[in-house]
């Protein structure tokens, strides 16, 4: 028979996971503000990726450069914008490496991630200098980190469908901010008016967390004397680092094929997208670089939302198809052989859909398989291995992107 006080050691899911959307009349609230602090958390980083052709170019100029036979070579930016990636991503990753063997203060967490990210716009938005820019895009890296594997991890206290709006808020944060971003430049407004408008998104991040959100109520010990062997071996929380490292291996299935999806995703974007370029076109090339990454954004946004419509469970599928948009962008700003600018627009929405299912069909399985005393620590864990794969994209991607710019320009000899 088992022991009192064995039973009190038990915990199962907070009382707030069953809520039904049916009978619970407030959990839009819960809902809604999950939407809304996905929306914010990635909004920084989204722009700065979407102003990564326009960080360097403030502090260089495309320059055409000369092959070896003296003919006139491709107008590149000397550094790609793999390296605004890699500002944007490592400081990120190394936030959610660390993050889940910290005390789990949420409160302190979340006002540094608002604070970060105000303090991003504001420097990247008066930089004089380069590094100022890179500084900028790095603590705004460094808030959206420790937003992500803060949001994520408590999400374990609500309802699982708070994780299929997270998805979807973070995917509309691509379009909005990739958009937002290309429609101000558009309308001639300047790099650091951009940065400073965009300072109302940290306000609302703090509003939606602190005032919309619900606090979670008090975790209930287990009453079911029979099931208590079974949940302490398979449902408690994980104590101590090695306990935790040891749990890591279950969580591999998760994190390997996010992890390629992201990273040749990423490779396309900050390693090939700059170098896309189709001539007598509407948009000219800044413009085509910042359209493409709008497209892209849609297609994540699309697919980040369609979770409880569509559901995925075999991701590593998804990192095949990316791998086959790898080789076409390769090819394409090699040879210049797409005819027209639309199919280019299409793929590039479909390289999206790939990206975001991977992401909400990842994390959305895990709310359904994993225990839910282990949950916050293995979304923290988790959320790790799309970074992983991104800052490798970022280190690849700036040798590939010099490699081409050094070949003779491409001509595109057929055109729609």
């Amino acid at each position: 028979m088992t022991s009192p006080s064995t039973t009190k050691e038990v915990v199962v899911a907070p009382p707030v996971e069953p809520h039904n959307l049916r009978k619970d009349k407030s959990l839009w609230r819960d809902l809604t503000s999950y939407w809304i602090l996905g929306l914010c958390n990635n909004y920084g980083y989204v722009v700065m990726l979407s102003a990564a052709h326009d960080i360097i170019g403030q502090f260089h100029e495309d320059v055409p450069s000369n092959d070896e036979t003296g003919g006139k070579g491709r107008e590149c930016h000397i550094v790609s914008t793999g390296a605004i990636l890699l500002a944007d991503i490592l400081p990120s990753l190394f936030v959610k490496i660390i993050m889940p063997f910290f005390p789990f203060w949420v409160h302190f967490r979340i006002a540094l991630a608002v604070l970060f990210s105000a303090a991003g716009f504001l420097l990247v938005g008066f930089a004089s200098a380069e590094w100022m820019a890179l500084f900028g895009v790095i603590i705004t890296s460094a808030s959206s980190g420790i937003g992500e594997t803060t949001f994520l991890a408590y999400s374990s206290n609500f309802n699982k469908n708070v994780v299929s709006t997270w998805s979807s808020g973070t995917g509309g944060a691509g379009v909005i901010g990739s958009l937002s971003y290309a429609t101000l430049r558009s309308l001639n407004v300047s790099p650091r008016d951009t940065m400073l408008i965009m300072l109302v998104f940290p306000f609302i991040e703090a509003l939606s967390f602190w005032v919309l959100l619900r606090k979670p109520t008090a975790v209930l010990p287990v009453t079911n004397v029979e099931s208590t062997e079974e949940l302490i071996v398979d449902d408690r929380p994980l104590e101590g680092f090695k306990e935790k490292l040891i749990y890591i291996k279950q969580l591999v299935k998760y994190m390997v094929p996010l992890a390629l999806v992201y990273f040749f995703e990423y490779f396309i974007n900050q390693g090939l997208f700059e170098l896309v370029y189709f001539q007598d076109t509407f948009l000219d090339k800044a413009a085509q670089y910042r359209w493409l990454n709008v497209d892209y954004q849609i297609g994540v946004f699309i697919s980040r939302s369609s979770v409880n419509v569509f559901q995925l469970n075999k991701i590593w599928l998804m990192s095949v198809f990316q791998f086959v948009n790898v080789v076409y962008f390769l090819t394409e700003v090699i040879y210049f052989y797409t005819p027209s600018i639309w199919i280019t627009f299409v793929i590039v929405l479909w390289e999206g859909l790939l990206g975001g299912g991977a992401y909400v069909n990842t994390f959305y399985r895990m709310s359904k398989e994993i225990p839910p005393g282990r949950r916050q620590f293995a979304m923290a864990m988790v959320v790790q291995s799309d970074s992983y794969g991104i800052a490798l994209a970022g280190f690849l991607s700036i040798p590939v992107h010099n490699a081409i710019c050094s070949l003779p320009a491409a001509v595109r000899s057929l055109t729609w």
